[in-house]
Protein backbone atom coordinates (compact mmCIF):
# COMPACT_ATOMS: atom_id res chain seq x y z
CA UNK A 1 0.00 0.00 0.00
CA UNK A 2 1.29 3.53 -1.07
CA UNK A 3 2.37 5.84 1.29
CA UNK A 4 -0.61 8.31 0.42
CA UNK A 5 -2.98 5.41 0.90
CA UNK A 6 -1.67 4.85 3.79
CA UNK A 7 -2.26 8.59 4.67
CA UNK A 8 -5.57 9.04 3.10
CA UNK A 9 -6.93 5.82 5.27
CA UNK A 10 -5.50 7.31 8.68
CA UNK A 11 -6.50 11.08 8.65
CA UNK A 12 -10.11 9.31 7.20
CA UNK A 13 -9.94 7.69 10.44
CA UNK A 14 -8.86 10.68 12.31
CA UNK A 15 -11.97 12.23 11.21
CA UNK A 16 -14.47 9.13 11.73
CA UNK A 17 -12.68 9.19 15.44
CA UNK A 18 -13.25 13.35 15.72
CA UNK A 19 -17.30 12.72 14.92
CA UNK A 20 -17.40 11.04 18.15
CA UNK A 21 -17.70 13.85 21.00
CA UNK A 22 -16.24 10.89 23.70
CA UNK A 23 -13.12 10.78 21.58
CA UNK A 24 -12.32 14.77 20.95
CA UNK A 25 -10.02 15.56 24.15
CA UNK A 26 -8.18 12.53 23.58
CA UNK A 27 -7.04 13.36 20.30
CA UNK A 28 -5.99 16.88 21.08
CA UNK A 29 -4.26 15.74 24.03
CA UNK A 30 -2.00 13.35 22.18
CA UNK A 31 1.15 14.25 21.10
CA UNK A 32 1.19 12.90 17.71
CA UNK A 33 -2.18 13.34 16.28
CA UNK A 34 -2.14 17.12 16.52
CA UNK A 35 0.74 17.76 14.65
CA UNK A 36 0.27 15.58 12.53
CA UNK A 37 -3.33 16.80 11.07
CA UNK A 38 -1.85 20.18 10.62
CA UNK A 39 1.31 18.72 8.58
CA UNK A 40 -1.58 16.84 6.34
CA UNK A 41 -3.00 20.75 5.21
CA UNK A 42 -0.29 21.22 3.04
CA UNK A 43 -0.90 17.16 1.51
CA UNK A 44 -1.00 17.18 -2.02
CA UNK A 45 -3.94 14.97 -2.35
CA UNK A 46 -6.67 17.21 -2.02
CA UNK A 47 -8.97 14.47 0.05
CA UNK A 48 -6.78 14.23 2.49
CA UNK A 49 -6.46 18.28 3.17
CA UNK A 50 -10.36 18.34 3.39
CA UNK A 51 -10.81 15.05 6.33
CA UNK A 52 -7.72 16.30 7.92
CA UNK A 53 -9.52 19.86 8.07
CA UNK A 54 -12.88 17.95 8.90
CA UNK A 55 -11.59 16.52 11.98
CA UNK A 56 -10.15 19.47 12.87
CA UNK A 57 -13.52 21.10 12.80
CA UNK A 58 -14.86 18.20 14.61
CA UNK A 59 -12.54 19.09 17.45
CA UNK A 60 -13.12 22.60 17.42
CA UNK A 61 -16.60 21.85 18.89
CA UNK A 62 -15.43 20.89 21.77
CA UNK A 63 -15.05 24.67 24.09
CA UNK A 64 -12.47 22.96 25.72
CA UNK A 65 -10.09 21.96 22.62
CA UNK A 66 -10.28 25.79 21.35
CA UNK A 67 -7.41 27.25 22.93
CA UNK A 68 -5.47 23.85 22.64
CA UNK A 69 -5.99 24.17 18.74
CA UNK A 70 -5.26 27.83 18.73
CA UNK A 71 -1.93 27.56 20.48
CA UNK A 72 -0.26 24.31 18.60
CA UNK A 73 2.19 25.18 16.51
CA UNK A 74 1.90 25.97 13.33
CA UNK A 75 -2.01 25.57 13.18
CA UNK A 76 -3.20 28.81 12.19
CA UNK A 77 -0.72 29.67 9.41
CA UNK A 78 -1.32 26.76 8.23
CA UNK A 79 -4.91 27.61 7.71
CA UNK A 80 -4.12 30.90 6.17
CA UNK A 81 -2.04 28.71 3.99
CA UNK A 82 -4.72 26.90 2.68
CA UNK A 83 -7.80 29.22 2.67
CA UNK A 84 -5.23 31.03 0.20
CA UNK A 85 -3.84 28.77 -1.77
CA UNK A 86 -4.98 28.78 -5.41
CA UNK A 87 -5.13 25.16 -6.29
CA UNK A 88 -7.23 24.37 -2.91
CA UNK A 89 -11.19 23.79 -3.74
CA UNK A 90 -13.65 26.40 -2.84
CA UNK A 91 -15.34 24.17 -0.55
CA UNK A 92 -11.54 23.61 1.32
CA UNK A 93 -11.08 27.29 2.02
CA UNK A 94 -14.46 27.34 3.45
CA UNK A 95 -13.67 25.00 5.72
CA UNK A 96 -10.45 26.67 6.49
CA UNK A 97 -11.63 29.96 6.48
CA UNK A 98 -14.10 28.82 9.64
CA UNK A 99 -12.19 26.81 11.68
CA UNK A 100 -10.19 29.94 11.44
CA UNK A 101 -12.58 32.29 12.46
CA UNK A 102 -13.89 29.79 15.59
CA UNK A 103 -10.18 29.40 16.36
CA UNK A 104 -9.78 33.40 16.68
CA UNK A 105 -12.22 33.90 18.32
CA UNK A 106 -11.56 31.71 21.77
CA UNK A 107 -11.07 33.12 24.57
CA UNK A 108 -12.95 36.05 23.98
CA UNK A 109 -17.14 36.06 24.07
CA UNK A 110 -16.47 32.46 22.06
CA UNK A 111 -19.56 30.62 22.13
CA UNK A 112 -21.38 33.79 20.43
CA UNK A 113 -18.52 34.88 17.87
CA UNK A 114 -17.80 30.99 16.99
CA UNK A 115 -21.58 30.97 15.62
CA UNK A 116 -21.71 33.78 14.20
CA UNK A 117 -18.53 32.47 11.91
CA UNK A 118 -20.10 29.39 11.55
CA UNK A 119 -22.96 30.92 9.56
CA UNK A 120 -21.26 33.53 7.72
CA UNK A 121 -19.30 30.84 6.43
CA UNK A 122 -22.20 28.78 5.67
CA UNK A 123 -24.04 31.98 3.63
CA UNK A 124 -20.75 32.59 2.24
CA UNK A 125 -20.86 28.51 0.76
CA UNK A 126 -23.94 28.93 -1.65
CA UNK A 127 -22.47 31.76 -3.36
CA UNK A 128 -18.74 29.64 -4.03
CA UNK A 129 -20.51 26.29 -4.55
CA UNK A 130 -23.04 27.42 -7.09
CA UNK A 131 -26.68 26.38 -7.79
CA UNK A 132 -25.44 23.26 -9.82
CA UNK A 133 -23.99 21.38 -6.71
CA UNK A 134 -26.36 19.95 -3.49
CA UNK A 135 -26.21 20.19 -0.38
CA UNK A 136 -25.66 18.23 2.54
CA UNK A 137 -27.60 17.61 5.61
CA UNK A 138 -26.64 15.05 8.40
CA UNK A 139 -29.43 12.97 10.26
CA UNK A 140 -28.81 11.66 13.77
CA UNK A 141 -30.32 8.50 14.18
CA UNK A 142 -31.37 6.22 17.83
CA UNK A 143 -31.76 2.71 16.70
CA UNK A 144 -33.60 0.36 19.01
CA UNK A 145 -32.12 -3.04 18.03
CA UNK A 146 -28.54 -1.81 17.47
CA UNK A 147 -26.56 -4.00 20.00
CA UNK A 148 -23.84 -6.14 18.02
CA UNK A 149 -21.82 -6.02 15.34
CA UNK A 150 -24.02 -8.12 13.40
CA UNK A 151 -26.73 -5.56 13.39
CA UNK A 152 -24.24 -2.93 12.44
CA UNK A 153 -23.39 -4.79 9.72
CA UNK A 154 -27.24 -5.01 8.36
CA UNK A 155 -27.47 -1.38 9.12
CA UNK A 156 -24.51 -0.71 6.98
CA UNK A 157 -25.81 -2.42 4.03
CA UNK A 158 -29.38 -1.11 3.95
CA UNK A 159 -28.05 2.25 4.41
CA UNK A 160 -24.99 1.93 1.59
CA UNK A 161 -28.62 1.03 -0.79
CA UNK A 162 -29.92 3.94 -0.49
CA UNK A 163 -28.96 6.63 -3.20
CA UNK A 164 -28.01 10.05 -1.51
CA UNK A 165 -26.53 8.63 1.63
CA UNK A 166 -22.77 10.08 1.81
CA UNK A 167 -21.49 8.73 4.70
CA UNK A 168 -22.40 7.32 8.49
CA UNK A 169 -20.81 7.02 12.07
CA UNK A 170 -21.70 4.52 14.36
CA UNK A 171 -21.54 5.26 17.74
CA UNK A 172 -22.61 1.83 19.42
CA UNK A 173 -22.40 2.82 22.97
CA UNK A 174 -25.76 4.87 22.79
CA UNK A 175 -27.04 3.13 19.82
CA UNK A 176 -26.88 5.84 17.42
CA UNK A 177 -25.64 6.42 13.91
CA UNK A 178 -24.56 10.01 12.37
CA UNK A 179 -25.96 9.81 8.96
CA UNK A 180 -24.81 12.44 6.11
CA UNK A 181 -26.78 12.77 3.05
CA UNK A 182 -28.07 15.01 0.34
CA UNK A 183 -30.37 17.34 0.58
CA UNK A 184 -33.65 16.10 -1.74
CA UNK A 185 -33.32 12.57 0.11
CA UNK A 186 -35.96 12.76 3.32
CA UNK A 187 -34.92 11.52 6.73
CA UNK A 188 -37.81 9.26 6.15
CA UNK A 189 -35.87 6.83 3.58
CA UNK A 190 -33.81 6.33 6.60
CA UNK A 191 -35.73 4.88 8.77
CA UNK A 192 -37.44 3.07 6.17
CA UNK A 193 -34.59 0.93 5.67
CA UNK A 194 -33.01 0.33 8.59
CA UNK A 195 -36.67 -0.39 9.77
CA UNK A 196 -36.98 -2.78 6.92
CA UNK A 197 -34.45 -5.01 8.73
CA UNK A 198 -37.18 -6.43 11.06
CA UNK A 199 -34.85 -6.44 13.66
CA UNK A 200 -34.31 -3.10 14.54
CA UNK A 201 -36.26 0.12 14.46
CA UNK A 202 -35.33 3.98 13.77
CA UNK A 203 -36.10 6.77 15.12
CA UNK A 204 -34.66 10.24 14.11
CA UNK A 205 -32.75 12.82 17.05
CA UNK A 206 -33.57 16.43 17.00
CA UNK A 207 -32.74 19.40 19.12
CA UNK A 208 -35.22 21.14 21.04
CA UNK A 209 -35.32 25.16 21.25
CA UNK A 210 -34.10 24.42 25.28
CA UNK A 211 -30.94 22.50 23.92
CA UNK A 212 -32.07 19.47 24.59
CA UNK A 213 -33.22 16.55 22.56
CA UNK A 214 -36.39 15.02 21.39
CA UNK A 215 -36.45 11.71 19.01
CA UNK A 216 -39.10 11.69 16.79
CA UNK A 217 -40.79 8.13 15.34
CA UNK A 218 -41.02 7.68 11.82
CA UNK A 219 -44.54 6.73 10.86
CA UNK A 220 -44.50 2.92 9.52
CA UNK A 221 -47.05 3.23 7.02
CA UNK A 222 -45.61 5.99 5.04
CA UNK A 223 -45.31 5.45 1.74
CA UNK A 224 -41.68 6.70 0.87
CA UNK A 225 -39.76 6.19 -2.28
CA UNK A 226 -35.95 4.70 -1.65
CA UNK A 227 -34.00 5.43 -4.18
CA UNK A 228 -31.21 2.35 -4.66
CA UNK A 229 -27.49 2.62 -5.55
CA UNK A 230 -26.60 0.55 -8.72
CA UNK A 231 -23.54 1.91 -9.29
CA UNK A 232 -20.81 4.13 -6.86
CA UNK A 233 -18.06 6.01 -8.38
CA UNK A 234 -14.22 5.38 -6.65
CA UNK A 235 -14.54 8.98 -5.77
CA UNK A 236 -16.71 11.91 -5.85
CA UNK A 237 -16.59 15.52 -3.02
CA UNK A 238 -17.90 15.04 -0.12
CA UNK A 239 -20.79 16.55 -0.47
CA UNK A 240 -21.51 14.20 -3.35
CA UNK A 241 -21.12 11.16 -3.09
CA UNK A 242 -20.14 8.26 -0.48
CA UNK A 243 -16.18 7.95 0.66
CA UNK A 244 -13.61 6.02 -1.18
CA UNK A 245 -13.72 3.64 1.57
CA UNK A 246 -16.96 2.72 2.97
CA UNK A 247 -15.83 -0.17 5.06
CA UNK A 248 -13.51 1.95 6.85
CA UNK A 249 -15.46 5.56 6.72
CA UNK A 250 -18.35 3.38 9.03
CA UNK A 251 -16.51 1.72 12.00
CA UNK A 252 -13.97 1.95 14.33
CA UNK A 253 -16.20 4.78 16.19
CA UNK A 254 -18.14 2.88 18.48
CA UNK A 255 -16.46 3.37 22.02
CA UNK A 256 -13.92 5.50 23.40
CA UNK A 257 -12.07 1.55 24.34
CA UNK A 258 -11.93 1.19 20.52
CA UNK A 259 -12.09 4.78 19.57
CA UNK A 260 -8.62 5.09 21.84
CA UNK A 261 -6.97 1.85 20.30
CA UNK A 262 -7.31 3.59 16.69
CA UNK A 263 -5.89 6.43 18.26
CA UNK A 264 -2.72 4.85 19.02
CA UNK A 265 -2.21 3.24 15.54
CA UNK A 266 -2.95 6.58 14.10
CA UNK A 267 -0.25 7.88 16.69
CA UNK A 268 2.35 5.30 15.47
CA UNK A 269 1.56 6.15 11.98
CA UNK A 270 2.32 9.73 11.97
CA UNK A 271 5.24 9.24 14.27
CA UNK A 272 6.85 6.97 11.63
CA UNK A 273 5.84 9.51 8.52
CA UNK A 274 7.15 12.61 10.29
CA UNK A 275 9.97 14.13 11.55
CA UNK A 276 9.18 17.04 14.19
Amino acid sequence: MSAEVDALTVVNQLRDLAADPLNRRAIVEDQGCLPGLILFFDHPNPQVVYSALLAVRYLAECRANREKLKGELGMMLSLQNVMQKSTSPGETKLLASEIYEILQSAGKEEAEQAEAAAASCRRKAHFFLGSNNKRAKTVVLHIDGLDDSTRRSLCEEALLKIRGVISFTFQMAVKRCVVRIRSDLKAEALGTAINSTKVMKAQQVVKTEDGGELMLPFQEDASVLVEENTDIPDYLPEDESPSQEQDKAVTRVGSVTDGLGWLSTAANFLTRSFYW
